[in-house]
């Protein structure tokens, strides 16, 4: 089993930033690749304003965040990812511009050096065939966010080696995560159950079964949810969940994988839940109130 001592992040928008943090606080030295300073910038500010509410909030002492910090870097040059003994991508669901990153890594990185994706629906299959290192290519999915959520899904393909993915699962555990293992199924285990639920959630709310305070109070109170479908589209993103079922239903043309009329109409219209202030819920008061949405 491969020993992770440096580990790259291709990517530090919120999740890539949020697996380099945990990374640098499990005491590995971490290095973000980012397409411009600008972003590495945001990306390094990110994780120390996270890193400063740990503090506030008694989880993170001073000494903890300075060591963490202390591990950090950041770049704008793939070439510096050579040294890693892992590399974790965490860019936009474009398997393209996601195979076209393998490709420039398999030439710049050690032959040993492990390649894992944090994709959320798209195949590692699709990206192993284009690596050019088959037996180290896996899936590490992290949640959002990432320094809270305990759960890494450890995604093998049928090229995937004993070695790596024993590797990779001993490293999310150094990590301070649960990991599992899955299959190389888009959606892999999370994903695969939860898109269907909160697709069907809208579905209900086109059907005029409930409104979407009452929907999301029953899942909430009657299933036990820490927070109802509506609240949980707005969390991940109506955008991201809609690339994300695109790319379900394209995987396997079934209907419960479609994305709702609604949800398409909500997207172009802009409306991506908390990120753009406006979802399935109005944040531009507090606390929020319900999109009426013209139903």
């Amino acid at each position: 089993m491969k020993e992770i001592r440096k580990v790259g992040v291709l990517g530090g928008g919120l999740m890539g930033s949020g697996i380099a943090q945990v990374s640098a606080q499990a005491g590995f030295e971490t290095i973000v690749r980012e397409i411009s300073d600008m972003a590495a910038g945001k990306s390094k500010d990110s994780i120390a304003k996270v890193l400063a509410k740990g503090i506030e909030r008694g989880k993170v002492t001073a000494g903890e965040r300075d060591a963490a910090l202390s591990k950090l870097s950041f770049t704008t040059d793939l070439a510096a990812l050579a040294g890693c003994d892992i590399v974790i991508e965490a860019v936009v669901e474009d398997l393209e511009m996601k195979n076209e990153m393998w490709k420039e890594l398999d030439a710049i990185c050690p032959a040993e050096t492990v390649f894992a994706s944090n994709t959320s629906s798209l195949t590692i299959a699709a990206m192993a065939a284009a690596c050019g290192r088959p037996d180290r290519m896996l899936g590490l999915h992290f949640f959002n966010p990432v320094p809270l959520m305990k759960l890494v899904e450890v995604v093998r393909t049928i090229t995937t080696s004993d070695e790596t993915a024993e590797t990779a699962f001993e490293f999310a555990k150094k990590l301070g995560k649960e990991p599992i293992r899955a299959k190389d199924n888009s959606g892999f285990v999370v994903n695969l159950l939860l898109i269907p639920y909160m697709l069907d959630a809208i579905n209900a709310l086109e059907s005029n079964v409930a409104s979407v305070e009452d929907i999301d109070k029953a899942m909430q109170l009657g299933a036990g949810h820490p927070m109802g479908p509506f609240t949980l589209l707005d969390f991940v993103g109506l955008d991201t969940t809609y690339k994300i079922a695109e790319i379900m239903f394209d995987e396997y043309r079934e209907k419960r994988y479609a994305p709702p009329p609604l949800l398409k109409r909500m997207v172009i219209a802009g409306m991506y839940g908390r990120k753009s202030g406006m979802g399935f819920y109005d944040y531009s008061q507090n606390p929020p109130t319900v999109n009426a949405l013209g139903l």
